[in-house]
């Protein structure tokens, strides 16, 4: 458990139209959508292959749909404590689940949210090169990059791999990871960009393909399709109810 620490394992699209939602991604990704019954709740998760990923919840009345990710630890109720000491916010106390294991949710102290999850047995998700229709990159947009990574390197140990100057309106593209291995980067927001939040890449074979599928599904293009340094492709868009997301295609070997 403690060498998953700070892995991201699971990741939940919080949305205003639950059906709607699974007819799209199921589109554009190679996965399926199977149905959860634990007692009286009903709760689709997405499946890449035959592992489970993630998973829909219907969005508040007061919120907005957006994705969740969820990071391992090695204790969720001591991180969520560590968490607020250090500057965010708990919007949902740890919780246990029967033989599944204790998640929270919490905003860090710029606003974005995400979610811990302690599991019972092995952490869902692997280390090293994500598969097709797995999650391959996070990238967290927020007010403050340097205090954002300042907070979730105390809390997850992540450490700085690489810095990008994005120019004066940008700034900084801090690239962060753990052991060495990268797992996304964050960067300031500007006028215009969603407010601090989490926004996840999903590894796709052909993102120019796939970006025609989501257009014709009702998603709206925010960046690209372009090329990022060291070859890859991306895309950013938010889906028809409004999340963002990316798609992303690993460079040719």
């Amino acid at each position: 458990m403690f060498a998953a620490h700070g892995r991201f394992v699971w990741h939940d699209l919080v949305t205003s139209d639950v059906a709607a939602a699974q007819s799209f991604y199921t589109t554009i990704t190679p996965w399926k959508t199977q149905l959860w019954e634990a007692g009286d709740v009903d709760y689709p998760m997405w499946v890449n292959g035959e592992e489970p990923i993630g998973g829909l919840t219907p969005v508040s009345a007061d919120g907005h749909p957006h994705w969740r990710t969820y990071v391992c630890v090695y204790d969720a109720d001591a991180c969520a404590r560590q968490a607020e000491k250090l500057g965010g916010t708990i919007l949902a106390a740890p919780r246990e689940v029967k033989d599944v294991g204790c998640y929270a949710v919490l905003a860090d102290p710029m606003g974005a949210e995400f979610g811990l999850f302690e599991p019972d047995t092995q952490p869902p998700g692997h280390d090293g090169v994500p598969n097709i229709g797995e999650f391959s990159w996070h990238e967290l947009i927020t007010t403050d990059q340097k205090a954002a990574f300042e907070f979730y390197n105390q809390l997850f140990k992540w450490e700085t791999l690489d810095e990008v100057d994005l120019g004066p309106q940008h700034g900084i593209y801090r690239i962060y990871g753990r052991s060495g291995r990268q797992l996304g980067g964050m960067m300031n927001r500007v006028e215009g960009m969603p407010q601090p939040n989490w926004v996840p890449y999903i590894r796709v074979a052909d993102v120019n393909q796939r970006t025609e599928d989501a257009k014709r599904g009702g998603a709206t293009v925010l960046v690209g399709p372009m090329d990022v340094p060291g070859g890859d492709r991306i895309v950013q868009c938010t889906d028809p109810q409004g999340a963002t997301f990316a798609l992303h295609t690993l460079k040719a070997t």
